[in-house]
């Protein structure tokens, strides 16, 4: 599993090769803290537009410049060993930037995705993808279900046990 976690040097070379086998690279990222459904099912979906996933994961200084104070809560090291326990992705590379467009201009996928609830002109990156002739998809979210949520929902719960 932890042979799917690459710098980017060693994946833009892994990514080289692949592509010069016919391969579509697709590109996602997130910060992926507590993995729920609603990340296995993003994930999936951006899988099956390609033949290789790589996924951008924020690193632990990334999140906490982009997310509220008490994110993350997951490590950065234990996110991506998590991530690469996943079938459908297949490289993941941390990175340090708040965005990641050096990462997409490193990779230059040929997809890149993004959840519905992004719109196109606001999705990092996609001006960049679309300038070389890739193509930017978005896919649905699952109503509902956010990291963030579910960060609430446990502290709700326990604040009420609290007060019993």
């Amino acid at each position: 599993m932890r042979s799917k976690i690459l710098k980017l040097s060693d994946l833009i070379q892994r990514v080289k090769d692949l592509r010069k086998s016919g391969k579509q690279i697709v590109f996602t990222n997130g910060c992926f803290d507590i993995l729920h459904v609603g990340h296995v099912r993003y994930l999936a979906a951006a899988r099956s537009e390609g033949d290789v996933l790589v996924v951008g994961l924020n690193s632990d200084g990334s999140v906490k410049s982009i997310k509220p104070d008490n994110r993350p809560i997951v490590s950065q090291e234990q996110r991506a060993e998590v991530l690469a326990g996943l079938a459908f992705v297949d490289f993941i590379t941390i990175f340090d930037e708040s965005d990641p467009l050096p990462l997409i201009s490193a990779i230059k996928p040929d997809i890149l995705v993004k959840g519905a609830d992004w719109k196109e002109k606001e999705i990092v990156g996609a001006d960049v993808v679309k300038a070389y002739g890739g193509k930017v998809v978005r896919v649905e979210v699952v109503p509902g279900i956010s990291t963030s949520q579910i960060i609430r929902r446990i502290i709700k719960r326990y604040q009420k046990e609290d007060g019993d």
